[in-house]
């Protein structure tokens, strides 16, 4: 019911910014979550940020302070914008949404990720 589609991901020097988006479509039953994880070549899948219903954020260690999650809740789209972008920034960046299907009971969904590279 719940679909997710990143985007703005791309190729950029270290030092650089990036904009991601998560625009999800389909309906929700409650209020959502949504977060960022990614994944690099060899490694496991990370948390990067998220932003819960109540408009709490959190971040991973390695980008507090570079990174910051924020949600359009009329587009139903959340963003990561990655500012001062490191080498060890590569990765897949996937969107996860967690909210209600029609019975409410709780659900998670995945996007099928954006890829960023950065460059030195």
């Amino acid at each position: 019911q719940v679909q997710l589609v990143e985007s703005g991901g791309g190729s950029v020097q270290a030092g650089g910014s990036l904009r991601l988006s998560c625009a999800t479509s389909g309906y929700t039953f409650c209020g959502y979550g949504m977060s960022w994880y990614r994944q690099a070549p060899g490694k496991e899948r990370e948390f990067v940020s998220g932003l819960d219903s109540a408009g709490i954020s959190t971040y991973a260690d390695s980008v507090e302070g570079r990174f910051t999650i924020s949600r359009d809740s009329a587009k139903k789209t959340a963003y990561l914008q990655m500012n001062s972008l490191k080498l060890e920034d590569t990765a897949m960046y996937y969107c996860k949404v967690v909210t209600c299907d029609a019975n409410l009971q709780r659900r998670t969904y995945w996007g099928q990720g954006t890829q960023v590279t950065v460059s030195s």
